[in-house]
Order: structure tokens, then C-alpha cells, then sequence
């Protein structure tokens, strides 16, 4: 791996900030960020976001290549959760795997918007379509997994089938507040393209990085004190958290170079497809799946998924992606 590359990620201030909360669970501070200001920055993310991926989409356009951008996050979103839940099968009871393999179908907006900031950092441009596949990308492993967990598990005499409510869940995977506001932003952005720009530059673009240092900051103390969580999740749970990212990054860039995406697409397109969510799918499946263990799902894509990713996996395969598209 290209040491430069990997530095050049690394000294990147937000995600030192990152590190930076970690440490302070460590050492016992008493360093914390206050919830009503840790959602507040998840909704500025998102609404910042959207909004420059719509401005994005207004300037290139919707063409062919768009269209098979999104068709192939919508495919690595139905997969994915397919073959998670037959591996995780192999030691974990239905409702366990299907939390775990939603949660691995399903992507991590803030992994995006680190990577975003790595492309700006070394001057790749990327589209801005890419914010729609990640919204839409949200919703069809949460239904995948609550389907496979309605399927597979045993007949026990109907034990919360009164309870479970589908138009309930598809209102909620397909409606919930971050895929919400991600498509709406996305809109406005294209709606209003160089103007709308230009109006919310200060907010949208000169004050983004600081918040995301700020919102890292928080993700990096939420992230240390799950640590103790995983205990529980065991040496399959860490090995499936760490190689099952991978392995879908793996199949994300052969669908990209066999697509010709664009280098920064595709870099952004493998980091969706290898990322997994711990926003939108645990308040999903808590409703849908409430036998699943959240102590499972929760660690594994926060304190080991999302910070091997943006230590490890950015770089390398953005690396493998400069290797392909020489």
C-alpha cells in the first residue's frame, strides 16, 4: 500500500479528530458532546451532503453512465445481504444474522463523507449522482434482511407476527429521516444548481470540514466505548467485520471497471458497497427484528467496520483503483 496515500488519509484533520475522541475515552476523560449537538451535526452532514451532490447532478446531468451507476449500488445493496445471512448462519441464530447481514447491506453516510473529503484533499472529481446511490442504497437491505428473518426463523406460534407491521417497515426504510433528507437536499441541489450553490456556499462549503471534524470527534467516543461490546461478538464476529467489507469491495470494483466508471466514482462507489450502517439500520431493526441483539450489530459496524475503513480501507482502495484505471 502506498505509504503517501495512507498518510495523506491518516493526517487528515477529521480524522485525527476521530482519534482524538477514541484517546479521550481511553485516558477516562470526561470529554463529551452533547446529544441534541451530535444529532444536529448527523443532519447538517446529511442536508451538506445531498444538497452539494444535487448541485453536482445539475452540472453533469443525468446520462447513461448515471443510470448504471445507480442500477449497480441497487444490485451490491440486494446482494450483499443475501450471502452475509447464509455466512453468518453458520454460527448465529436467524434473527442475528439478519440484523448483522442488513446492517452489511446497508452503507455508512459518514464513511461517504470521509471519503468525499480524501477526493477533495488529492483533487479527484467525483459526480455528484454518487449521493442518490447512497440514499437509495439504504433502504433494500433492511427489507431484505426483515425478510429473511420473517422466513427463516422457527414457527413459534406466532409469537410477534400480530405485533409486525410491513407497511410500517417499508415507510420506515424507505421514508426514515437520513434517506429523507439526503433525497430531499439532493433535489433542492438540483433544483437550484449554481445559484442555490453560491447561496449556501458559507454553510455547505466553508464550514463542512470543521463540522465533520466535530461530528468524527463524536463518532470517535460513541466508537471506544463500544469497544467493550465486542466481546461478546467473538473472533467470527471481528474476522466477518473486517473480511465481509472487503470481500464486497472486491466485487464493487469489478463492477465498476467492468462499468468504465470514472475514478473517483468508482472509488466512492466501492466505499458504499464495503461500508455498513449503524444509524439507519439499527433504528430499522429494532423495530422489525427486536430479538436481535443490537450489542452485536452496533459494535461491529461502528468500532470495527467504519475505523478500518477509514484507516485502512480508503487508501487501499483507492490504491487499487489508481492500479486498474492507469
Amino acid at each position: 500500500m502506498d505509504a503517501d496515500l495512507i498518510l495523506s488519509n491518516f493526517l487528515n484533520p477529521p480524522i485525527l479528530f476521530f482519534f482524538l475522541g477514541m484517546l479521550a475515552v481511553f485516558l477516562h476523560s470526561d470529554l463529551e458532546i452533547p446529544q441534541p449537538i451530535a444529532k444536529f451535526l448527523s443532519l447538517y452532514l446529511l442536508l451538506a451532503i445531498g444538497f452539494k451532490g444535487g448541485v453536482g447532478l445539475y452540472q453533469s446531468g443525468v446520462d447513461h453512465q448515471v443510470a448504471i451507476t445507480i442500477a449497480l449500488a441497487m444490485l451490491m445493496a440486494s446482494v450483499v445481504p443475501l450471502y452475509s445471512f447464509f455466512i453468518l448462519r453458520w454460527r448465529l441464530d436467524v434473527a442475528d444474522a439478519a440484523a448483522i447481514a442488513a446492517t452489511y447491506g446497508s452503507i455508512s453516510a459518514v464513511t461517504f463523507i470521509t471519503a468525499t473529503s480524501l477526493l477533495v484533499k488529492l483533487d479527484i472529481p467525483y459526480g455528484g449522482h454518487l449521493v442518490a446511490a447512497m440514499a437509495l442504497m439504504e433502504s433494500p437491505a433492511i427489507i431484505i434482511g426483515v425478510l429473511f428473518y420473517r422466513l427463516f426463523r422457527a414457527d413459534d406460534e406466532g409469537k410477534g407476527k400480530s405485533e409486525f407491521s410491513w407497511s410500517e417497515l417499508l415507510r420506515d426504510a424507505f421514508f426514515n429521516g437520513s434517506v429523507l433528507l439526503l433525497m430531499g437536499s439532493l433535489l433542492i441541489g438540483a433544483l437550484t444548481g449554481e445559484s442555490g450553490k453560491q447561496a449556501l456556499q458559507p454553510f455547505t462549503g466553508d464550514l463542512f470540514k470543521g463540522l465533520l471534524a466535530f461530528f468524527l470527534l463524536d463518532m470517535g467516543l460513541v466508537a471506544a466505548r463500544r469497544l467493550r461490546d465486542l466481546q461478546k461478538a467473538g473472533i467470527f464476529l471481528v474476522s466477518f467485520a473486517i473480511l465481509i467489507p472487503l470481500l464486497n469491495a472486491v466485487l464493487a470494483l469489478g463492477l465498476a471497471y467492468w462499468a468504465g466508471l470514472p475514478r473517483g466514482d468508482a472509488f466512492l462507489f466501492v466505499v458504499l458497497c464495503a461500508s455498513a450502517s449503524y444509524i439507519a439500520v439499527p433504528a430499522a431493526v429494532r423495530l422489525a427484528i427486536p430479538e436481535a441483539n443490537p450489542s452485536l450489530y452496533v459494535p461491529m459496524s461502528l468500532a470495527i467496520t467504519f475505523p478500518f475503513n477509514i484507516i485502512v480501507g480508503l487508501p487501499l482502495y483507492l490504491q487499487a483503483i489508481n492500479h486498474l484505471w492507469r
